[in-house]
């Protein structure tokens, strides 16, 4: 019996579109015949990377949003899916950070920040969607987390936990929504050529440009991949860290520099 294919998406939804991982995105989906919603907070870099993505033949439309505002992201994601029922969101909108010395600490309100932005403003995204494709019956449903996810590290701490805690949510979600035809997958990126990387004062091994992770971005959720880990071996190690007693785990972390190198 020949497999019917699934219908062809037309209709994504991209956070934090206009810088990074999510602008590559966004031009790697702009074609004739799609329909993009992109979402950011910065105008001028959102309206560049929508007048980027029209040259290419997409229809855009931009929301100039906070993730955080929960209520403003939904009354937006509710009025596009009206119109241009959604076929793919990719919840990426994010922030970094990162220790600035030994010294430094991350206050409550860093914290608060990071955590908010990350995991809630994910939420933010993702829920309204969830609850509109469970009433078609199909759906796909992207979360960028970060390799960071798999094992905490001293110099991000507040990063770590929210794209950590995104992807437990990710994991939990997916057999269920699964029931319903919603694909979920979470995405696990390695250093990643963007200005939120540029800040990160330790090595950047395996580094790749914001174009080729968007690439196969795009191809592993084409396939449905579950799981979107990269670089290969940097990920692998990620996942070995957590399978050694914890003092090991922290030695090795810390042997690769990831504290800025004039505190050593």
């Amino acid at each position: 019996m020949t497999e019917m294919a699934e219908p062809a998406q037309r209709f994504i939804i991209i956070t934090g579109a206009s810088a990074g991982i999510g602008r590559a995105l966004a031009l790697a989906y702009a074609q004739p015949g799609m329909t993009l919603g992109l979402i950011g907070r910065n105008e001028s870099r959102l309206q560049a990377c929508a007048d980027a993505c029209c040259a290419k033949g997409a229809t855009v439309i931009t929301g100039l949003l906070d993730v955080r505002n929960a209520q403003a992201m939904q009354a937006w994601l509710e009025a596009f899916d009206e119109n241009h029922p959604i076929d793919l969101l990719i919840v990426n909108a994010g922030v970094a950070s990162t220790l600035a010395s030994v010294d430094d600490w991350e206050a409550r309100e860093r914290t608060a920040t990071i955590v908010d932005t990350n995991f809630y403003g994910a939420m933010h995204a993702a829920l309204p969607v969830i609850d509109r494709m469970r009433t078609r019956g199909h759906g796909q449903i992207a979360l960028i987390s970060s390799i960071a996810a798999l094992r905490g590290m001293a110099i991000s701490p507040a990063y770590c936990a929210s794209k950590a805690a995104l992807k437990a949510w990710g994991d939990s979600v997916r057999p269920i929504l699964a029931r319903d035809g919603i694909r979920v997958s979470v995405v696990l990126p390695g250093f990643v050529k963007t200005a939120m990387s540029d800040v990160f004062p330790g090595d950047k091994p395996f580094l790749w440009s914001a174009d080729k992770a968007a690439q196969h971005i795009q191809r592993k959720l084409k396939a449905g991949r579950a799981e979107i880990a990269f670089p290969t071996l940097p990920a692998f190690g990620m996942r070995l860290l957590p399978l050694l007693p914890a003092a090991i785990a922290d030695a090795i972390l810390d042997g690769l520099s990831y504290l800025p190198r004039e505190e050593r």
